[in-house]
């Protein structure tokens, strides 16, 4: 019987280790190398204005998201409230189901995944998972301040 809750008890540290850390990694911003920049990671300006989009003079959050993910749906919020108080700084949400050319494109392996482009449309950082107003800034933050000229929100 000692034995049973020995296992018991290891499985749940176990499982408690495996949830704090998978919850440590939501939202968690990685920034793009610029030596690591490759096509798919640059141009999204233009597939942006090509889906009538308008991209940020400063920065542009490319949130690609799925109707029936709860995590997006505050990602969303989050975004969306950070782009309106920040000047040049737009947020954009494209669903999954209807572009997977965008998932192939940019790679994505979960929802949400947010891309953080430059004035330039070049991704500078990525996030997966749900974002804190706290990882949103961070994730501004990896955007070089300089905008591009002749650029507009």
């Amino acid at each position: 019987m000692t034995a049973q809750w020995t296992v018991l008890a290891a499985l749940l540290v176990v499982t408690a280790v495996l949830a704090l850390t998978w919850r440590s990694a939501q939202g968690r911003v990685r920034t793009t190398a610029p030596g690591a920049v490759d096509a798919a990671a640059t141009g999204w300006t233009d597939e942006l204005v090509a889906q009538g989009m308008t991209p940020g003079a400063r920065a542009t959050f490319l949130q690609l998201s799925a109707e029936v993910c709860s995590a997006c749906r505050s990602t969303a919020r989050t975004l969306g409230a950070l782009a309106a108080e920040e000047p040049g700084v737009t947020h954009v949400e494209v669903d999954v189901d209807h572009r997977p050319d965008l998932v192939e494109r940019a790679r994505v392996h979960r929802t949400p995944t947010v891309l953080v482009l430059d004035a330039a449309g070049t991704e500078v950082a990525r996030a997966s998972g749900g974002m804190t107003p706290a990882r949103a800034r961070d994730a501004l933050a990896t955007v070089p301040s300089a905008p591009v000229a002749g650029r507009t929100a």
